[in-house]
């Protein structure tokens, strides 16, 4: 006679139906030293503008500090292993890179459907309590994963699967049930350090860790501000995130993009966006243009704020009739990054712009703009002479 499959088998290959490309079970005390970890690196401070990291720290340390009941927590990853190349679009300055992450359907909406499917069936079949969670709760998906043996946290601190490489999407639920965990993941990086080489903005200070003040993906996300100047080169024409790090890994080898989920092929639109179709949005067709995907949340004057930091950088002069009208944009971060790209794509023109609106500008960081603009055409005039 056959025996019976266990829960925890059934549970993998229901999830398996459901989409995920991985699952794995953890205790809810797996992975003591990230709690250690979080609070050094909140300490130095590099989580930069992301201060919700710091005000749900201690719930965020452990998973029985956010749910106390919590016994178990089911790991899943679903891939999301592009077709092509993220980054042949480099050599492609007219074109605004967006993560592959953010091409299709909102992952949080994807994710989350499938994980409440999955709850509900472990609910019919075990009878328990559970909390499902999908990257906006305080929860450190990725030393649980590689405690749930799903791979492990690579050098760029982001998940490594040997089936999937660096291309899956977390999620998790949190359970009542007393199930069997798995053997955790083991870093298999090895010599490589191919991702930390990869890194524009020399992002990593140290394998396995990450200065987000300096990554492109929290500059282009997180951070509403203006861009640091020391940047802005290295962001070349991407205007939403950052998958360098993530593209060069070895193990994406392995990766299976046509079993990837479906909901992530990139949209027509968000696949290589133009460059001036994004500096003509307003917030009406921002918000036409981005339902659905999760760049919505960063709003319009963000990603405009991206597509003239990308605009500055294209060398494209045929896009100042699309940078120029920003100068009277009503929001400062918008006018400020117009300021930098006038300024790198026709300095005789910034020069007219900077005699005519300087005096007149009242915010301090796009007044800043103009003067390091002012000290720009100093240098390229004294040049010239």
């Amino acid at each position: 006679m056959i025996p019976p499959l266990s829960l925890e088998r059934r549970i993998k290959d229901q999830a398996r139906t459901l989409g995920f490309a991985a699952c794995g079970i953890a205790r809810a005390d797996a992975a003591p030293e990230a709690g250690a970890r979080l609070q050094a690196w909140l300490a130095d401070g590099a989580h930069g503008d992301m201060l919700w990291m710091e005000e749900r720290a201690q719930q965020r340390m452990r998973p029985a500090a956010l749910w106390p009941e919590v016994r178990s927590v089911i790991m899943l990853g679903m891939s999301y292993a592009p077709a092509e190349d993220p980054l042949t679009l480099a050599a492609e300055p007219g074109i605004g890179r967006v993560s592959v992450y953010a091409r299709g359907q909102d992952y949080h909406d994807v994710v989350k459907k499938a994980l409440k499917a999955l709850a509900r069936w472990i609910v019919a079949e075990a009878g328990c309590e559970l909390q499902v969670f999908v990257d906006t709760a305080p929860v450190m998906e990725k030393p649980l994963a590689e405690a749930a043996g799903l791979g492990w946290q690579g050098k760029h601190t982001n998940l490594v699967s040997r089936d999937e490489g660096s291309w899956l999407l977390l999620g998790a639920i949190m359970t009542t049930l007393d199930l069997a965990a798995d053997t955790p993941g083991d870093t298999r990086c090895g010599s490589c350090s191919a991702c930390l080489a990869a890194c524009p903005t020399d992002a990593f200070p140290a394998p396995f860790r990450l200065d987000a003040r300096r990554c492109i993906s929290y500059l282009t996300i997180e951070h509403k501000g203006p861009i640091a100047v020391e940047f802005r080169a290295a962001i070349g024409n991407r205007v939403y995130g950052c998958d360098d790090c993530l593209a060069v890994c070895p193990w994406n080898k392995f990766a299976d993009a046509a079993a990837a989920n479906r909901a992530f092929a990139a949209r027509a639109e968000l696949a290589a966006p133009e460059l001036v179709d994004l500096l003509a949005l307003d917030d009406p067709s921002f918000r036409q243009v981005f339902s659905g995907s999760p760049i919505k949340r960063i709003g319009r004057d963000r990603m405009v704020r991206n597509a003239l930091i990308a605009a500055g950088n294209s060398g494209d002069a045929a896009l100042l009739g699309a940078v120029a009208p920003h100068l009277d944009d009503p929001s400062p971060v918008v006018r400020g990054a117009a300021v930098w790209a006038l300024g790198r794509l026709d300095p005789a023109h910034a020069q007219s712009e900077w005699r005519r609106r300087a005096a007149a500008e009242t915010d301090p960081d796009v007044c800043a703009e103009w003067e390091g603009l002012a000290s720009m055409l100093r240098g390229v005039y004294a040049l010239a002479s």
